[in-house]
């Protein structure tokens, strides 16, 4: 079941919350010795806990894991992928995680993530590296790789992800799964933080259906007081978007990175060829094309050095809480690198980088204004790859071959608009393919029609499951 018929299924009366948080306990201990997903687990505080949901919560009883990086939880370890923050208890929680805990969610522990999130795959050196569920040798990707790997294997229904470059979309990529990426703004990531990463980063969840992501988004959305901003209001709740007519839509589609520099990747392609068939069977226009900011080459630059300063900035933060401060030799190569680059740049480096992003914004937007719905591209730009394929001690290769990777996310992330990554495709040898669907600024309702539309005629497989 997923999570909706999870929580129908308790207020039937067919299982009690109890016996369903015991079953994805017991799932998740025979599942993640092989997988690595689960880095924290609250196994007996969560089952003492369910007595007091009220028995009118949406989703009482239904288990759910927290990724750990962002979605703080008071009480509990917050180790963000890092050995510098393991064992550091949180407090207090976050709002998302108050509204999930209001819905009546039980949750379980916190999944593995690469260290501050920063990369495309989930291998920290902390807590070691998480395994597709298709095939152990792959990545389940990154950041939410953990998320995604235990939603692909059944342990839970529904995980919490975030999305700062792709985050979301590249591990539902790989592991068959929904990822929705929302518009910026539209979940609150306070009270620790206004915004994530310059405000690319948003938090959001990967589930197998369009539906789960669609009212658990639903529980978590909605500015809170002293938010720097808000996304643009909904028509209504999203559940309520799940098979609703989205209408004949203009839809543009890219199989090859406008920019030239990203290689092709074959299965990529045909992954995004056959959706965009799909939907030009279901009456949608389709055809070539998306928007020119797309080839502007200084992009990565920009958005690399504001990613970095980020990072810095974190590591500063948390130097100043522990009371000593992060010498770059405690964190992954990766890390470090980055962090000392970011020492080098001023206060106006950073500044005139956000500016450029704000015209980029502007020329993305031109796009959808002039009359089109959706893109559609890939949601990974690279093959399924296997862990150690971004490797810890050759930076520069690891550098290119993430660059090529996000190419068609990180862009999405600077614009600040929705996208979903859905499970259409398999690899010759099984490994899951997604696509991606990005819609104007505040149009996540159009995203969960067509999604769910999709869903309707080609139902998304979870082979991970077996």
């Amino acid at each position: 079941m997923d999570a909706l018929g999870q929580a129908r299924a308790v207020r039937n009366g067919q299982v009690s919350a109890r016996e369903l948080a015991e079953a994805a306990i017991a799932r998740i201990e025979a599942r993640d010795g092989e997988l690595n997903a689960v880095v924290h687990r609250r196994f007996e505080r969560a089952l003492a806990e369910i007595d007091a949901i009220p028995a009118d919560a949406p989703f009482r009883g239904v288990p759910i894991l927290l990724k750990d990086l962002g979605w703080r939880q008071a009480g509990e370890p917050y180790s963000a992928g890092s050995s510098v923050r393991d064992g550091v208890v949180d407090a207090p929680d976050g709002y998302g995680v108050v509204r999930l805990r209001e819905a009546g969610f039980v949750m379980l522990g916190r999944t593995n993530t690469p260290e501050f999130g920063s990369t495309i795959t989930t291998e920290p050196l902390a807590f070691g590296p998480t395994r597709n569920p298709y095939d152990p040798a792959y990545s389940a990707g990154g950041s939410s790789g953990g998320s995604a790997a235990a939603v692909a294997a059944g342990m839970v229904a529904l995980a919490t992800a975030s999305d700062g470059g792709g985050s979301i979309r590249i591990p539902a990529s790989v592991c068959g799964l929904v990822g929705l990426k929302p518009s910026r703004g539209r979940v609150s990531l306070g009270p620790a933080l206004g915004e994530g990463w310059s405000g690319f980063s948003c938090p959001g969840f990967v589930s197998r259906s369009v539906r789960d992501t669609a009212a658990a988004l639903d529980v978590v959305s909605g500015m809170r007081p002293g938010d720097p901003y808000d996304a643009p209001p909904l028509p209504g709740p999203l559940a309520a978007e799940v098979g609703a007519d989205p209408g004949r839509l203009r839809i543009g589609f890219l199989t090859t990175h406008p920019r030239g520099d990203v290689p092709e990747a074959p299965e990529v392609a045909e992954a995004v060829t056959r959706a965009a068939a799909l939907l030009d069977s279901l009456g949608h226009e389709v055809s070539p094309g998306g928007p020119e900011a797309l080839a502007d080459p200084d992009f990565p630059h920009h958005f690399g050095d504001i990613v970095a300063n980020n990072l810095a900035a974190q590591v500063a933060s948390l130097g100043a809480a522990r009371g000593k401060p992060v010498d770059v030799e405690e964190l992954e190569p990766r890390n470090a690198v980055m962090v000392g680059t970011a020492r080098n740049h001023s206060a106006a480096d950073h500044i005139l980088a956000t500016q450029w992003i704000d015209g980029f914004r502007r020329r993305m937007a031109a796009w959808w204004s002039a009359g089109h719905d959706l893109l559609l591209m890939p949601s990974l730009g690279v093959a399924p790859f296997p862990l150690g394929w971004i490797p810890a001690d050759d930076l520069s290769l690891s550098f290119g071959r993430t660059a090529h990777a996000v190419a068609y996310t990180s862009p999405v992330n600077a614009t600040g608009q929705p996208a979903v990554s859905l499970p259409l495709h398999r690899t010759a040898a099984g490994l899951p393919v997604g696509v991606q669907l990005v819609a104007a600024a505040g149009r996540e309702d159009l995203l969960v029609r067509v999604a769910s539309q999709v869903e309707r005629v080609c139902p998304f497989e979870h082979a991970a499951l077996a």
